[in-house]
Formats: structure tokens, C-alpha cells, sequence
């Protein structure tokens, strides 16, 4: 592995620089500073600098990674997170990626330079690059929340593959046979477990699987909407439809009105995280409720235990979903 003084052999320059540019101690020449940087990047140092960054001291911060700070689920989650955080005492350093690895590797190496006492990082299977590098972190406590890769970090997630057999039993408990399904990315664990779930569940119950009812969306509203038009045009449509998150039958539910449907008479919808607004919306949405709350506070009394030197030997938390019933899913009117 490259270490500083590879650096500044590279570069032309004496170590002393190289920890200047690094540590921004000092003006250095633009024509310099990029030569450093370009040797750096040549020789992979990224390692060497986040390892410079890791604190000496507690700071009573802690770093937090979300992939996108728009939707309703992580806004709750993440103040769920500042809460806790405040009663303990800590102060939380919010980076809002985009799911953008680029992004995500700026705000990490922003945070190590501050110095925080601990990382989470939310939705992370958007940022693989991040992911596969954490080793750069040492001994600095991670915890993932929502999904990821678990491995040597914390892993708090939902039981997506239950909360979506929990949707599609209830739809078969009101007696629907003609089912679909919107997923979420399939290569994200949510959109496959949920989906996996639904199937699983149709199965139990002898219901045959249709695979033109089963589109794919991006877990935002636009997605959702777009999913439903497509299943609208096709010359037979379910009666039902279990739809992976809550933004998503929002957009579904928007377009199935568009187009003059009842929800739920003409149509039963079902979704997921229960978020604060499907409460409100017309009519209020059926979903499956995911423990806000509890994650962010997991996560948080996961890392402060590792902080403070404890070295938990379960690495990966399950928290189960349960289902809400609210009005946007009937009987239905026909088969």
C-alpha cells in the first residue's frame, strides 16, 4: 500500500507538502496541489487519507450517509435520528448523497476530517463504491440502517420478505385472486424481498402469478405513476395491487385516478413504509408500517456501544413490519 512519501516521490515534492496539501495547513500552488492530487489518485492513497482523518479524541458527533434526503421515509427516519442523537449528547453531520458514490466519498472524507466519533450510512446498496472501500475507515464504528451489505459493520434492517408476504395475505384475506405488483429496483434487497414475499404468499394461497402484473419502479412517486399507466394499458388488469413503498402508490394511485378508477372500489392498493402522509391521502393508504423510530434509535444506541468501546458480536437486527389498515382496499367488485 502507498504511503506518503510514494506520494511525494510521485509528485516531485517533499512530504511536508503532501501534508499540507492534505491537511490544508498551508498555501500551496494550485499547479502543486494538483500534481499531489493526481498522485494520490494514481497510487490509490485514498486509504492513507482517510486513515490520517480518524479522531483522537472524541468529538461527540456522528457522521450520517442517506441517500436521498426527498423522500418522506428517510426525512422521518433522520429525525428520528437527530432526536436521539440530541439526548445524548451528540451532534449529527448530515450528507445527502443521491445515491452518488463521488458524492458519498466527498461527504466521508469531509466527515473523517472532522472527525466524528462514528459513521451511519442509509440506503447504501446506492453507494457499492463507498461500501467496498470501508476498510479506509479502520477502527471507526459503522452501523448500515435499511439495507446493505452488513459484513465486518452493523446492519439494521427491515423484514421486507415478511412485510410483503403481510401486504399480499391481507389483499388475500379480502378475497382478491388477480394480483400485481410495483417493486422497487431489483437490485436493491427491498424491491427482491418484497417482491419475494408477495410471491411467496400468492403461493401459500394457490393463486396463480402473473408476470405482466409485475413492473418495476424506482421507489419515488414518478415511477409508481408510469407503472400504473403501463398495467392500465394492457387489456386485463388485477384487482388488486401491492405497490413496495408508500411514494410509489402515491404516483399509483394518482394515475389509476387519472384514468377514472375508484380506489379502492375499482381497485385495491396497498403499500409500504407508512409514511406520515399516507394518512392523508384521499383515500388514506393501506400500508405496512416500518419502525421509524426504532431504526433511528437502533442505529444510534448500536453506535455510541461500539463508540464507547463495546464490541457487540450480533452485526445484523431485524425489525419487523406490521400491517395498517386504512381505506384504500376493499373486497372486490369483481374477478
Amino acid at each position: 500500500m502507498a504511503n506518503i512519501r510514494d506520494v511525494a516521490t510521485l509528485a516531485g515534492v517533499s512530504t511536508t507538502t503532501v501534508s499540507h496539501v492534505i491537511n490544508e495547513t498551508r498555501f500551496v500552488a494550485d499547479e502543486t496541489r494538483e500534481r499531489v492530487f493526481a498522485a494520490m489518485r494514481d497510487l490509490n492513497y485514498a486509504p492513507s487519507l482517510v486513515a490520517r482523518s480518524l479522531k483522537v479524541k472524541e468529538t461527540h458527533s456522528i457522521g450520517m450517509l442517506v441517500t436521498t434526503s426527498s423522500n418522506p421515509f428517510f426525512a422521518e427516519v433522520v429525525r428520528g435520528v437527530e432526536r436521539y442523537c440530541f439526548e445524548q449528547g451528540y451532534n449529527l453531520m448530515l450528507g445527502n448523497t443521491e445515491g452518488e458514490a463521488t458524492t458519498a466519498q466527498s461527504y466521508l472524507k469531509m466527515m473523517l476530517r472532522k472527525r466524528v466519533d462514528g459513521l451511519l450510512i442509509m440506503c447504501s446498496e446506492g453507494q457499492r463504491e463507498v461500501l467496498g472501500q470501508l476498510d479506509w475507515l479502520g477502527d471507526l464504528p459503522v452501523v448500515q440502517m435499511d439495507w446493505g451489505s452488513g459484513g465486518a459493520c452493523d446492519l439494521i434492517a427491515d423484514n421486507s420478505h415478511h412485510g410483503g408476504m403481510l401486504a399480499t395475505r391481507h389483499l388475500i384475506a379480502l378475497g382478491h385472486k388477480k394480483m400485481g405488483c410495483i417493486t422497487g429496483p431489483r437490485d436493491r434487497a427491498p424491491g427482491t424481498e418484497r417482491l419475494a414475499g408477495f410471491i411467496e404468499a400468492l403461493q401459500e394461497a394457490g393463486l396463480p402469478l402473473r408476470s405482466d402484473w409485475i413492473l418495476e419502479g424506482n421507489f419515488d412517486c414518478a415511477s409508481g405513476h408510469q407503472a400504473m399507466r403501463s398495467l392500465l394499458a394492457q387489456s386485463e388488469r388485477p384487482t388488486a395491487l401491492f405497490v413496495c413503498n408508500d411514494m410509489m402508490a402515491m404516483g399509483a394511485i394518482s394515475a389509476a385516478t387519472e384514468a377514472g378508477l375508484r380506489i379502492p372500489e375499482d381497485l385495491s392498493i396497498i403499500g409500504y413504509d407508512n409514511v406520515a402522509l399516507a394518512e392523508y391521502m384521499s383515500p388514506p393508504l393501506t400500508t405496512i408500517n416500518q419502525p421509524k423510530e426504532e431504526l433511528g434509535r437502533l442505529a444510534v444506541t448500536r453506535l455510541l456501544t461500539r463508540i464507547n468501546g463495546e464490541r457487540p458480536q450480533e452485526t445484523l437486527i431485524t425489525l419487523e413490519p406490521n400491517l395498517v389498515i386504512r381505506r384504500s382496499c376493499s373486497t372486490p367488485s369483481t374477478q
